[in-house]
């Protein structure tokens, strides 16, 4: 099946009909793995839907449609075995290999619940999700294996371990995957025909932990038709595109880029198993594999941008895509310049959600915008009121909940924390926590998250749009904007600041900075102060703590 190329139409061709048509009807009795994977597999048996690449540029798998639904019935048979049944938490730590679509695909097929972890988890990190979780079952690797058992009071819950590759199973205390999916069934036995009703729970993520401990969000069956309008409006697939998500495979985003979606459009979905990801090897991937749909955080795109993007050949890349952090408009046209015009199309959602607010390839892109409400979300931006905010004015992000309202796709609440829960859920609405300002068009532009936000000499200033001013300038890679307390103005913009290579830290470059921000920005909104930093801290998905830098300023007084 040839790929799709930069001169076929959008999926998406009439956003204000797809508004008010858009629906996803999802039966009472209902299994993502049966609905999606199966059918799949028994419709085109052969289609490539998953390949794996190794570090260094190697296949390391192919898994057709017919090899995801075999592997994950014969491995749900091995979690049986083990007693694990509908319901029991599985926590799954895996790079991005075969295997992990395997033990995903295979707890959800029984009705079991798989908790992808991040791969840079600690051992702290992954004893706080076991115990919150009361998961019964690991399925990880040798990095992993070895948190585990580092943990110095494991809970109890946690009866079955099963490593991937290289891991003493001697002792009986861990089992190998690979094994315990060997000994199965071909047809996995017998499973149930209808493990699941669309409510029942399908997978749980922890958010980022930004300002907080990480909370727990439990996603239902439904969830995985959730992310069809992702794959189909957002990233524009259809069979035969070839589909990159840059992300580890334990991130929420993993399931808006590397999952249910992009399968339900049976498009072949592409991980890599990526060591430093350079601009040079994420290029000569995107070339020498033929991908068509890309999708990459933010930080990425602007190390990608420092490279000659006209040195490879990328003319079977037909659409660009981003999340996690707005991405700066500077990078946005530097990437379309480099790439014969391809823009690179903003999306936010969350680990609550799925993609609800998105720019589309047939919708014209507003640089810096974070776009239009995805069909089927009736997302608005509100004020202290509750009501409509006016055009121009900052708000609240919010999600209509109230009776047909709900979205597919939006979680029920945090789990075992009822007062955060409340928090976000209130008088008909879901609260996102971020800010925005809506134009008269209805696009959406991001201003931050409701701690970010700062106010200096009574103004309300996004840290967003002093970022944005400060990457267009050549000196600068990356950069975060936070309050820092001051006694006169409230606050005072401060900025932290990576630098390009080839430039240097000084008095002159952070006046020259100053200057180039009120260039672009109304003046107010310049950084007072300019740090030069190495590094950003960041969650493990990516994002910024600018709690950690206030944290910083603060400390040093």
């Amino acid at each position: 099946m040839s790929a799709p190329g930069r001169d076929v139409p959008p999926r998406l061709t009439d956003y204000e009909e797809a508004r008010r048509t858009f629906r996803i009807d999802v039966p009472a009795r209902y299994n993502a793995v049966i609905d999606i994977v199966e059918g799949w597999a028994h419709d085109a048996p052969d289609d490539l839907a998953v390949l794996s690449i190794g570090p260094d540029g190697e296949t390391t798998a192919e898994q057709t449609a017919a090899d995801l639904a075999r592997d994950a019935r014969r491995f749900g048979r091995a979690l049986l075995d083990q007693g694990v049944g509908k319901g029991d938490r599985v926590f799954v730590m895996l790079p991005r290999i075969a295997e992990w679509y395997t033990a995903v695909l295979g707890a959800i097929r029984i009705g079991a619940v798989p908790m992808p972890g991040p791969n840079l988890l600690t051992t702290k990190d992954i004893a706080y999700r076991l115990e919150q979780s009361g998961a019964v079952a690991a399925v990880t690797d040798v990095a992993g294996a070895a948190k585990i058992d580092a943990i110095a009071h494991v809970p109890a819950a946690l009866r079955t371990r099963i490593a991937c590759g290289g891991v003493d199973t001697a002792d009986g205390t861990w089992l190998d995957l690979a094994s315990v999916v060997d000994a199965a069934p071909e047809d996995g036995g017998d499973l149930p025909d209808d493990p699941t009703a669309r409510e029942d729970p399908m997978l749980v993520y922890f958010t980022s932990g930004t300002v907080s401990h990480p909370k727990m969000v439990t996603h239902v069956q439904e969830y995985g038709l959730a992310h069809v309008p992702t794959a189909r409006f957002w990233h524009d697939l259809r069979p035969g595109d070839r589909h990159w998500a840059v992300t580890d495979p334990g991130w929420a985003k993993a399931a808006f880029g590397t999952l249910f979606g992009q399968l339900h459009e049976r498009a072949t979905i592409v991980q890599v198993q990526l060591g430093k990801p350079t601009a040079d090897v994420i290029l000569g991937i995107l070339a020498d594999r033929g991908i068509t749909s890309f999708c990459a955080p933010p930080t990425l795109y602007r190390t990608l941008v420092q490279a000659d993007l006209k040195a490879f050949d990328l003319s079977a890349l037909r659409h660009c895509t981003s999340a996690g952090e707005p991405l700066n408009p500077e990078v946005i046209k530097v990437w379309a310049k480099g790439t014969g015009g391809l823009t690179v199309h903003d999306g936010y959602g969350q680990t609550e959600t799925s993609v609800t607010i998105a720019n589309y390839r047939s919708v014209p892109v507003r640089s810096g915008s974070m776009g239009l409400p995805m069909p089927g979300w009736d997302v608005q931006v509100l004020d202290a009121e509750l009501q409509r905010a006016p055009d121009g004015q900052v708000g609240d992000i919010a999600i209509r909940t109230d009776g047909e309202h709900r979205p597919v796709g939006l979680f029920r609440g945090y789990d075992g924390n009822a007062e955060a829960t409340a928090e976000r859920f209130h008088d008909g609405w879901y609260f996102t926590g971020d800010k925005a300002a809506r134009d008269p068009d209805g696009y959406l532009w991001f201003e931050g998250r409701d701690d970010d936000v700062i106010t200096s000499s009574a103004y309300r200033i996004g840290p967003f749009e002093v970022e944005s001013a400060l990457v267009e300038h050549p000196a600068v890679t990356e950069a975060a904007v936070v309050g820092k307390p001051d006694p006169d103005r409230t606050e005072i913009v401060t900025a932290f600041v990576i630098l390009s290579a080839g430039h240097e830290a000084s008095d002159a470059l952070a006046k020259e900075l100053q200057d180039h921000v009120k260039q672009l920005t109304a003046p107010y909104k310049y950084p007072r102060e300019i740090h030069f930093v190495e590094e950003l801290p960041k969650t493990i998905s990516g994002k910024i703590r600018r709690t950690e830098l206030r944290d910083r300023l603060r400390d040093a007084g």
